[in-house]
């Protein structure tokens, strides 16, 4: 059984980064510090950019100003990088 003591706390940063990184193995994109790009899944992908949307919603009105600016950047380049990646796949 892992050690659930040690474990850092999750804070509303932490989880929407955790949400966007996600989104961009969905995308077939390799977090830093990885060498391979994991294979692509837009489904994933889409649903992960989903739940980046519906944090924006649902939290509008109790972010900082800078967990504002993360989840803005985080949505644009997200969905910026899906509509891409689907036009190089011939828009499946």
């Amino acid at each position: 059984m892992p050690d659930t003591q040690n474990l850092p706390r999750i804070d509303f940063t932490t989880f929407i980064l955790s949400i966007s990184s996600a989104a961009f193995m969905g995308l077939g994109i390799a977090p830093p510090g990885e060498e391979a790009a994991p294979g692509r899944n837009l489904e994933l992908a889409r649903q992960n950019i989903d739940l980046l949307e519906l944090m924006w919603e649902k939290t509008r009105g109790n972010r900082s100003p800078e967990e504002e600016r993360l989840l803005e950047q985080l949505l644009f380049e997200t969905r910026m990088r899906f509509v891409e990646i689907q036009r190089q796949a011939g828009g499946k």
